[in-house]
């Protein structure tokens, strides 16, 4: 059997699973779970895996799952997930939005949503992997499914090779993901090389003297401390990084004092850092240091500044052979809806699973925005006010077709080398 005609077998179950499809992902949705916390949704995720036939391994770095579908002799291929939500109260005013509180890593309730999208990734994995299931005799070769936690505090992807995933399932001959953005629903966009940044969080204790807020004279001021530092940062990409590398350097949050009449004796300042080479990378994080440092010492602090480096997401860069073969397989099948977007400066921390077996590997964005929606803000210029994208709390994907895209993306990718013969 080709693969245009595996292809066309398998996802013409499409239509068979779409109720079932569209009610897990609203459940989904209305019941999101904080990273490293995704215990009920990885219950429905190996639940659905078993109904179709999957041997599956779960607990893997906490709440990993993966279901594993053997099919005859060839490839193997693995598709993956994640599975965590935000701690964003929902504004999205849908019939299924979050009502959902939970308990942050410092022990904080906060509200959780799935603001960026992982309910749908969830979703359509669930959805290729039955209809792969239901359609044996169309493709030949192992289909491994896994479900990542934690994508989002950037150690869920590691979290699940510390747990000993390379030596817990067959090693693929290529692993594929997918991530949902605000684009015209339908769309897919698949990218060559460098596709997401890399990214870094930086939190930074600056350290000055206290005094009452009338007596500045007796004190060593960290709020004008940190205040000159931000100014100061405000030069690295634009005055040390060569013109035409990209880097961004964001100032997050700023934390000082508690009361107005108060000099405190420190102040934390938590920036994001965003670049595409390890090499702009080093050099925006020795930056950031020297200047802290210098200011430091301009504003005659006793203590040198304390520096911790977190949430690290790796490159995200995919395949020039991988990508081809897939582009040309979405080309196949979806015809003008395939777009490239170009790089993004979001950032995944999926490329370290098949970087920890050593394979290839691609990762491409498919759209989830009413199409209509997009294209009245394309023409009225607002896009970017008038069409929340990921992490925002009217983030709201559009079921249809944006399920039946993302879904049908997997099965074409994955048959792209499991549908040959």
């Amino acid at each position: 059997m080709s693969m245009s005609a595996s292809v066309s077998t398998v996802l013409s179950g499409q239509p068979d699973i779409k109720a079932w499809q569209e009610s897990l992902y609203k459940d989904l949705h209305a019941h999101p779970e904080l990273s490293h916390q995704e215990s009920r949704t990885a219950g429905i995720v190996a639940e659905r895996l078993k109904e179709d036939g999957f041997t599956v391994h779960g607990g893997i770095g906490g709440t990993g799952v993966v279901g594993i579908l053997e099919n005859g002799q060839g490839p193997t291929v693995l598709l993956r997930a994640d599975m965590d939500a935000l701690p964003i109260a929902e504004a999205t005013g849908l019939d299924y939005a979050s009502t959902a509180v939970g308990m942050d890593a410092a022990g904080r309730e906060v509200p959780v949503m799935h603001g960026c999208g992982h309910d749908v990734h969830v979703s359509c994995l669930l959805g290729a992997a039955r209809l792969m299931a239901r359609s044996r005799g169309s493709w030949s070769g192992t289909l491994v499914a896994l479900f990542q936690p934690a994508e989002e505090t950037a150690d869920g992807a590691r979290g699940m090779v510390d747990d000993g995933l390379v030596a817990r399932i067959p090693r693929p001959d290529v692993a594929l993901g997918q991530h949902v953005l605000a684009r015209p629903a339908g769309t897919v966009s698949p990218h060559p090389g460098a596709f997401l940044s890399m990214a870094d969080s930086v939190r930074i204790t600056l350290f000055g003297r206290g005094s009452h807020g009338s007596m500045p004279h007796l004190s060593i001021d960290p709020a004008v401390l940190a205040a000159m530092v931000v100014v100061r940062l405000q030069g690295i990409v634009s005055r040390e990084v060569q013109p035409g590398e990209f880097a961004v350097v964001t100032v997050g949050r700023i934390a000082v004092g508690a009361k107005s009449n108060i000099i405190d004796d420190h102040a934390v300042l938590e920036l994001n850092i965003r670049t595409y080479d390890t090499s702009i990378r080093d050099q925006v994080l020795g930056a950031i240091e020297r200047i802290a440092r210098a200011e430091s010492a301009a504003s005659g602090s006793s203590r040198e500044p304390e520096f911790e480096v977190y949430d690290s997401y790796p490159l995200t860069h995919n395949s020039s052979d991988v990508t081809q073969r897939v582009t040309d397989a979405f080309r196949d099948y979806f015809g003008g809806s395939v777009t490239d977007y170009g790089r993004q400066t979001a950032s995944e921390d999926f490329s370290a699973i098949p970087y920890a077996f050593g394979i290839p590997y691609t990762y491409w964005g498919v759209g989830g925005i009413d199409p209509g929606l997009y294209r009245a803000a394309e023409e009225h210029g607002t896009v970017s006010a008038d069409i929340p994208g990921n992490h925002s709390p009217r983030f709201a994907p559009v079921i249809e077709p944006t399920l039946e895209t993302g879904t049908a993306t997997l099965v074409v990718a994955a048959l792209a080398w499991l549908g040959e013969g």
